[in-house]
Order: structure tokens, then sequence, then C-alpha cells
């Protein structure tokens, strides 16, 4: 898998990978070398660790222990890219985490993870005055504290569910910017509305209403760290219908408003 190394500094590393595996081509077992926490930023995939079997998606977290082995399958789609935060035991001390939470596997996107990812995302890209180690770490630690109130549970489904719940995730990416209502995906889906919730939760570990919030809170927190775009127009273009739910929906998954998130004051 291609890999570029964007930093490297004791025992903090970014890597981006961009995945080039064909669709189905046979899986490589492979071995994680550190604590990485790799943010899905487009496409799918799936992971396979410890015998658990996890589908990801844009905004999961891909979690990783040194030695534990894994590979990755392409059952049903390829061109997957991942920022990966690789951090070494000490900083795995220094951000009060345990060894054990890099065991869940993988974490659903979560809107408190996606939004400082996507400000790591621009960090790496050179479109924000953060620098990207003080990024990387911000992520680390919000994971820390998203695990350690409750760490998720997804469930081995059958690789159909796998597959259908997926390809769903990817339809709401595509529409994410449209008014989407349950009734609609879950018909896209070919599934009836009750199913499809159920399926869709037990795949991706959270519901298609969360992951259609989650993925506009990805874009917006990805235009907002350009800087260039006025706040009610970012609102508007990922989908939100109105400024306040915008404003309050962001502050609660970042901490900080959208203005304060674009001056990079996190505290």
């Amino acid at each position: 898998m291609p890999a570029t190394t964007l930093l490297e500094q004791g025992s903090l590393a970014v890597v981006d990978y961009r995945c080039d595996a064909r669709l189905h081509a046979h899986p490589e077992i492979e071995r994680h070398t550190a604590f990485s926490l790799s943010y899905v930023r487009k496409g799918t995939f799936g992971y396979r660790i410890r015998g658990k079997a996890f589908e990801l998606v844009p905004g999961s977290v891909l979690l990783g222990c040194p030695g534990d082995e894994y590979a990755c399958t392409h059952d049903h789609a390829c061109g997957d890219e991942c920022l990966s935060i690789q951090i070494g035991e000490d900083l795995v001390d220094a951000i009060r985490g345990r060894a054990a939470l890099w065991r869940i596997g993988c974490v659903p996107p979560s809107a408190g993870l996606v939004v400082l990812a996507e400000l790591a995302q621009a960090a790496a890209e050179g479109r924000t005055d953060i620098a990207l180690d003080e990024a990387a770490m911000l992520v680390a630690a919000r994971f820390v504290e998203i695990a350690t109130d409750r760490a998720p549970r997804l469930e081995t489904c059958a690789a159909s569910d796998r597959r259908r719940a997926a390809d769903a995730a990817q339809w709401i990416d595509a529409h994410a910017h449209e008014s989407i209502d349950l009734a609609r995906v879950s018909a896209a889906a070919g599934l009836s509305a009750f199913h499809f919730l159920r399926l869709f939760a037990r795949v991706i570990g959270v519901t298609p209403h969360q992951y259609l919030v989650r993925t506009r809170l990805r874009r917006a927190a990805r235009l907002l760290a350009e800087r260039d775009r006025p706040i009610t127009d970012v609102a508007f273009a990922v989908g939100f219908g109105d400024l306040s739910n915008f404003v309050r929906t962001f502050h609660r998954a970042a901490g900080v408003s959208p203005r304060r998130f674009r001056q990079v004051r996190l505290q």
C-alpha cells in the first residue's frame, strides 16, 4: 500500500495511506508496529483482526496495537485513503490511555472525532496554521476520552450485511448535501426502514441519521479549515438547512463554535 510519512517526531508519526488494492484482491496479513489511529477520509474496506471483522467507512477510525496481525479486504470497493496517527507507549501514557483501548478494533464515525480528524487533515495539507503534531495529539486525546467514556460495540455480521451497509454509507456520502430521511435511504438500499435501521447500526455502529450528520460535520470542518467561505455558506453547502442548528451541532461535536474552530483556538 502506498504510504507517505508526513511527520516523524520522536514517538509520534503521521502517515498518509492511499490503498490501490484491486476489487476482490486477496488480503495480505500485515502487522501493526505502533499504537495507531487511522482516520478513513475516503472509501470503504473491511478490517479483520483477532477473529473479528469490521466494515470501515468515511469517518471511521481503524485502531491498531503493536504486534497485532490484521488484514484489509476489498470485497465490494477499493481506492480508500487514511490519515494514520501512530504513537509510542510513552505518548499513550501521557494522554492517559490504556493499551486495551487500541484493541477495540474500530471506532464508528464520531462527531467529536471527525471534526478534529479533518483539522489534522487540513494541517497535513497545509490548509491551516495549526501544526500537524498538535492536531494529531488532539485527535489521539479525544479518542481516549470517547473510548474511555463508552467503548463502541460493533457486531460481527454476515458479509452480505456488511456490504449492504457499506454501500448505503457510500450512498449517504454522495447525497449528504440533500434532504435525506430514513425512508429515502432505506428505499435506496432496497430494505424496509426498520430492517435497514437495525442492519446499518449493527455494522457501522451509528444510525443512518447519525452518520449523515457526521458526514456533514466532516465536510464542514474541512471547509472551515480553509477560512475562505462565510460560515453560513459552509452550513448550507454541506446540507444543514438552518444556520443555528449547524452552529449548535458543530459546537456540541467540537466543543467550540465554528468561528472559534476556524481560528484554531481549541482548548
